[in-house]
């Protein structure tokens, strides 16, 4: 059974009836091939006929980012869905003015980015926190880059070549600060930590949207699900029960 959301989508939109085919995933058991049984006013049942592909290793990466206006906030959100990203953090800095955004919005952009690139999970989307909150409950083991636009940092792909031939594969994280830059308190905090790595992404000054896709795309490129089969760590084998 589908939720509202899909439902509406099935009927209003696709107009779709009992019969007609669809590729359906919840972020756990892979796509399938599910046919259309029933289509009523509230609901649309389908029957699961086949596995289409398993569920993929995303790896796991989060992409924090303090809210910009409307348009490139919900840029941001569908590239790094597109890219990859496996937790979506809004974070409110000193120098943020954008509204606050809205998780509803966030999860229905995220859903339809997945479903437009064949993603077969759906990115977490968290509550916006302050900055400092973030880092006092940071998880251990994770690693965070945090781009700073003072240019301060090392390059980015060089930071990363070294990570990944140091075995550091993950789990990652990016920061992205606001349009007006992270402030000096901030940025003195965020080096104070052991865990980020101050990245430089490069000579000309981008806007904090760019910033969003080029730190990810960075990532999967050194470390993450573009870099080619062979290259990659093996999955451990499932185990049986």
């Amino acid at each position: 059974m589908l939720d509202r959301d899909r439902t509406h989508y099935l009927k209003t939109v696709m107009r779709l009836a009992p019969g007609d085919a669809v590729a359906a995933f919840n972020g756990e058991d892979g796509e399938w091939l599910g046919r259309i049984e029933t289509v009523d006013k509230r609901r649309v049942a389908l029957r699961l006929e086949r596995l289409l592909a398993g569920q993929p290793d995303s790896g796991d990466f989060w992409l924090l980012f303090a809210p910009l206006k409307r348009g490139p906030s919900e840029l941001i959100v569908s590239k790094a869905v597109e890219l990859g990203a496996t937790a979506l953090v809004p974070v409110a800095t000193a120098r943020t003015t954008a509204p606050r955004i809205r998780p509803e919005r966030m999860k229905l952009l995220a859903i339809e980015a997945a479903e437009q690139c064949g993603r077969c999970d759906v990115p977490e989307v968290r509550e916006a926190e302050p900055l400092r909150a973030l880092l006092e409950r940071w998880p251990a083991g994770r690693q965070l880059m945090f781009c700073d636009e003072s240019g301060g940092g090392r390059p980015i792909v060089e930071f990363l070549t070294e990570a990944r031939d140091c075995g550091a594969t993950g789990p990652w994280a990016a920061l992205i600060g606001p349009e007006g830059g992270f402030a000096e308190e901030e940025r003195a905090a965020l080096r104070s930590r052991s865990f980020v790595h101050a990245v430089d992404l490069g000579p000309r000054l981008l806007r904090a949207e760019t910033a969003a896709i080029a730190a990810l795309a960075c990532w999967q490129a050194v470390i993450g699900d573009w870099r080619r089969p062979d290259d990659l760590p093996a999955r451990p084998a499932a185990a049986r029960g």
